[in-house]
């Protein structure tokens, strides 16, 4: 009926009809066999696999640190150039402070007459006193007991022997305290001299406060000002650094921290030197999240680092979980919702999966290596 009614349709002849409806429906098959050839196949291989986390950062010089000035002024010298090594205790720049030179030289003035040496004369004089009022307190002494004993003989008065006696005790109170008063003027002389001495120290140690030195042993990495120019307690001065030991600081998603642990292998890839990979590990995990994005400081130090490496280098880097050498692996874009795959004949099959990358992932169960899959059409 349905070629009867196209008959009627087209005048050919017998002959061209039946061709025409013979290419009429060739062509959807043909169609349809194009459309089977163009579906992407393929079979599981078994390979190596690394299950890792993708993690970027910065490299820093270990101890890198902002050299910050604790006191306002205007830098009066610069004493190293950047690129410059340095050890610890080196200066680096000077603050100029005229008032504190003058506060110093005042404490070196009082330190100076203040000084037990210095006031060796007046402890002289009053031990000459003491010599004196000893041998007055003697001679008092020695006359009170002669009239004393002349007393006893009923020799002399009793007037005198009072006075005597009087002028013994009065000898004797001078004595005593002229040792008083030499144990007194000791202790100021000394108290006096230890303070100016730490007056002067504490001067010193404000005018130390005018040179910035370096903490560690390192190389100069910034100076971002010049002489002349004036800084405050605010003002980073310089960029100081350890010259041969890097840390590599990472942004760890909080969905993967847990994953994370010290001593893991890292994968360490740079802009600076393109096709290379870098080994490190995993030496500490920040424990407090930032709040704004949301990641955790992870460091690493490399275990065969670059040749030359300069402070704020960018990286990229996998933080390796686990290993297998030998895994049946297929692309994770044939998966369905990372646990169905799709057979040549059309089958659904669940299937166990394992470790997995960017690209691949392990298959535990439900395929062979044997078994064609499909690539599921979006």
């Amino acid at each position: 009926m349905y070629y009867t009614e196209l008959r009627h349709l087209f005048p050919l002849s017998n002959h061209y009809f039946y061709y025409a409806m013979k290419k009429l429906f060739i062509i959807p098959f043909l169609f349809l066999f194009a459309c089977k050839d163009k579906v992407e196949r393929t079979k599981p291989t078994e390979e190596s696999i690394s299950e890792s986390i993708y993690a970027s950062g910065i490299a820093k010089s270990k101890n890198q640190y902002q050299a910050f000035a604790i006191v306002n002024g205007i830098i009066e010298n610069i004493f190293v150039t950047e690129g410059d090594s340095v050890k610890k205790g080196d200066p680096i720049l000077s603050i100029s402070n005229e008032t504190q030179k003058l506060n110093k030289e005042n404490a070196e003035l009082a330190a100076q007459f203040a000084d037990v040496n210095a006031n060796q004369g007046k402890l002289n004089e009053v031990k000459q006193l003491i010599d004196l009022s000893r041998n007055k307190m003697k001679n008092d002494s020695a006359l009170y007991f002669r009239q004393k004993n002349l007393w006893q003989d009923q020799i002399g008065t009793k007037v005198e022997l009072e006075n005597r006696e009087l002028a013994y005790q009065n000898s004797k109170n001078a004595y005593y305290s002229s040792l008083v008063r030499y144990d007194d003027l000791k202790r100021q002389i000394e108290f006096n001299s230890q303070q100016s001495k730490k007056n002067l120290m504490i001067s010193s140690k404000l005018e130390g406060d005018f040179t910035l030195r370096s903490e560690i042993d390192g190389i100069i990495y910034s100076l971002p000002k010049s002489k002349g120019e004036i800084v405050g307690l605010q003002t980073p001065l310089a960029v100081i650094g350890d010259a041969s030991n890097f840390v590599l600081e990472m942004q760890v998603d909080e969905f993967d921290i847990l994953k994370i642990k010290k001593g893991l292998p890292v994968l360490i890839t740079l802009d600076s030197y393109k096709g290379r990979v870098f080994e490190a590990k995993v030496t500490k995990i920040d424990p407090l999240m930032n709040e704004r994005s949301k990641t955790f400081l992870v460091e690493a130090e490399f275990i065969q680092k670059p040749e030359v490496l300069y402070p704020n280098i960018t990286f990229e880097a996998n933080i390796v979980l686990q290993t297998k050498e030998k895994a049946l692996l297929v692309p994770r874009n044939y998966l369905i919702g990372d646990s169905m795959i799709i057979k040549a004949n059309g089958d659904k099959v669940l299937v166990k999966t394992g470790l997995k990358d960017y690209k691949k992932i392990e298959i535990l169960s439900g395929l062979s290596a044997n078994d064609e899959i499909i690539k599921p059409t979006e």
